[in-house]
């Protein structure tokens, strides 16, 4: 990742692992998703307050590409970047291992935005992130 947008720490918690004491892979997706929604809040948007404004952000594709386990009590940071790729906002997220910085995972979250029950060109995603997405 070139660019790190925003930051989020956190800590593995034990019921997160599997019987080898790794964290299980599905919960990689949490972490990204639980960074994001963070984000959104650091920058004053509010998923409840879009919805009822009839907007919503939904994901259409996660990619993550696996690197070094986490293991439980680990504390680890996930890097946010953004970029647009047609009507999609792209989430560019790394987690890496503290503190030494040992990169465990890659994600790539592609996001849509639903207006009114119709899918849009991103036009909220420049009016939310236009200063990130330049």
């Amino acid at each position: 990742m070139e660019r790190v947008l925003f930051r989020h720490e956190m800590k593995v918690r034990d019921y997160e692992c599997d019987v080898q004491g790794v964290v299980n892979n599905a919960n990689y997706q949490h972490y990204l998703e639980h960074a994001r929604h963070e984000f959104l809040l650091s920058e004053g948007v509010s998923f409840s307050k879009l919805h009822n404004e009839g907007v919503d952000f939904m994901v259409s594709k996660v990619v993550i590409e696996y690197k070094n386990s986490l293991r439980g009590d680990d504390c680890f940071v996930v890097n946010i970047d953004l970029k647009r790729e047609g009507a999609k906002l792209i989430c560019l997220q790394d987690i890496y291992r503290l503190p030494d910085n040992k990169l465990c995972a890659k994600g790539r979250v592609e996001i849509i935005s639903v207006e009114n029950g119709r899918l849009t060109r991103g036009e909220k995603f420049e009016e939310l992130f236009a200063q990130y997405l330049k």
